[in-house]
């Protein structure tokens, strides 16, 4: 038996938000799932777009650990944003940090470009201890480009 012409409607409703879509964006693996969902991609394809491991998304996604640095550029490249929350840079160590992110270099690498200890370097991006004058004279020319 055919449905009578005049009773043909049609109904529609907005697509129920996944339990897995992030309630906050708090860290980087948080922008990640949020970007991947709102695009509809399986970790292995964004693993793929991003030239890492399935399981690497799965753990930066659940937030057992953070990406390296050298995969932050990527990152941010597929996110097509910086998320400013977690890169906001106010203090000397967190402009240091926030440009050393932002290309990707881990610290040892940049303490070696810098003719610095590393874990002076560290000290700095932690905005901790005094530092001597002739560390902050090296630094000058660098300071002076993050600001």
């Amino acid at each position: 038996m055919g449905a009578l012409p005049f009773c043909q409607f049609e109904m529609t409703t907005k697509k129920p938000i996944p339990k897995a879509y992030p309630k906050a964006l708090l860290t980087l693996g948080d922008h990640i799932r949020k970007k991947r969902l709102d695009l509809k991609l399986l970790q292995t394809d964004v693993a793929n777009i991003l030239n890492v491991d399935e399981m690497t998304i799965s753990g930066w996604e659940l937030n057992h650990y953070q990406p390296h640095p050298m995969h932050i550029p990527r990152i941010i490249n597929f996110l097509g944003y910086i998320p400013e929350d977690l890169f906001s840079a106010t203090t000397i160590g967190q402009k240091i940090r926030r440009y050393r992110l932002l290309r990707g270099v881990t610290r040892k690498k940049l303490a070696r470009e810098l003719h610095i200890d590393e874990s002076t370097l560290l000290r700095l991006e932690a905005d901790k201890g005094r530092h001597l004058s002739e560390t902050l004279r090296k630094l000058a020319g660098f300071l002076e480009s993050l600001t």
